[in-house]
């Protein structure tokens, strides 16, 4: 009781020519082996996207911070401003 012994397996290709033919072994094998390589691609390929999906959220862009017009903070009777400009900290114009 342990390991497989290499009678096991002998037995076990013998069963499976019985089973399948000796011509359609060769075509199993094949799409067998056609499904690994595609499986192993398809893994790859998912562990590249959550990469780049770390590596964008990690990359934050700051919030526009809103200017300070100082005669509307100034004046105490004002309740709302009149008028609010944004700076955008990605614009190079400033």
């Amino acid at each position: 009781m342990g390991a497989f012994k290499p009678w096991h397996i002998v037995i076990v290709l013998i069963v499976l020519v019985i089973l399948f033919g000796a011509n359609r072994l060769p075509n199993i094998a094949k799409n067998v082996g056609q499904s690994a390589k595609v499986l192993k691609k398809e893994m790859r390929e998912l562990t590249e996207d959550q990469n780049d999906t770390k590596a964008a959220e990690e990359t934050v862009v700051p919030p526009a911070v809103p200017s300070v017009d100082p005669e509307v903070t100034n004046n105490p009777r004002s309740e709302k401003p009149e008028s609010t400009t944004f700076v955008d900290p990605n614009d190079g114009n400033k």
